[in-house]
């Protein structure tokens, strides 16, 4: 079964959810056949890479809340994230353009360390100080971390063409699906998951999605029995 994510580093529910998803996920007894794949949604896809703002500037702007209702949206964030073991900084965080850490993410999913660099990122956004968007060498810090090459992380960083049209087509397909906001979960392109829902309601999902499933149709020829292998053994010709 296949989990499709999609989510933005700049979005804080999308940290908290993935916790909450990856708990429920733990849990399950076929969790070691689930593939998650993480797809990009950028919720301010318009700004410019240069420009950066503290998060309580940008909140205030967005959404015409006072700078005491924007702190304490942040205080109730950091408790949220803190319940499921996530550190939080609640103040002095800032914000910025995510395309290039979305374009990171697909090379990374190439060489198959997707989930360590999108935690990698999640976590020096929402936990550390320095900042994640103002400098490609922290990028190409966090990809090494990730067990990424450094030399190639900082060539893809360096090509605004490269990996740009993948995170496009994440975008329109997110669009597609109806998906107008993130986190957004599709468990086997038949199931929606919007937002970061309890533990409990990915555990609900996860076991619906799998029973669901359609059982396997063996199409043969059964007036002929082919040679094949099994625990016992392989058939031998005796002809």
């Amino acid at each position: 079964m296949r989990v499709e994510i999609w989510s933005d580093i700049a979005c804080p529910w999308c940290y908290v959810g993935k916790a909450r998803f990856e708990k429920a996920l733990d849990a399950f007894p076929h969790r070691d056949d689930v593939e998650v794949v993480h797809r990009s949604f950028e919720l301010d896809p318009g700004r410019a890479k240069g420009d950066i703002q503290p998060v309580i500037k940008m909140l205030t702007k967005k959404y015409g809340m006072s700078e005491a209702q924007a702190q304490a949206g942040e205080e109730n964030l950091g408790a949220q994230a803190a319940a499921e073991g996530l550190a939080y900084r609640t103040r002095d965080r800032d914000h910025g353009n995510t395309f290039d850490m979305h374009r990171l993410l697909h090379f990374a999913k190439e060489q198959g360390r997707q989930d360590e660099l999108i935690g990698l990122l999640y976590k020096a956004n929402f936990a550390e100080e320095r900042t994640v968007f103002a400098d490609d060498e922290r990028l190409v810090e966090l990809a090494v971390a990730a067990g990424l090459d450094a030399d190639a992380a900082r060539g893809v960083l360096a090509d605004p063409n490269a990996y740009a049209d993948d995170v496009r087509a994440d975008e329109r397909e997110a669009a597609e699906l109806g998906a107008n906001g993130v986190p957004f979960f599709v468990l086997d392109r038949k199931y929606g998951v919007s937002g970061a829902q309890p533990a409990e309601v990915f555990a609900q999902a996860l076991t619906q999605a799998w029973g669901e499933r359609p059982p396997l149709k063996l199409i043969q020829d059964a007036s002929a029995d082919a040679e094949a292998c099994g625990p016992d053994g392989c058939a031998v010709p005796q002809h």
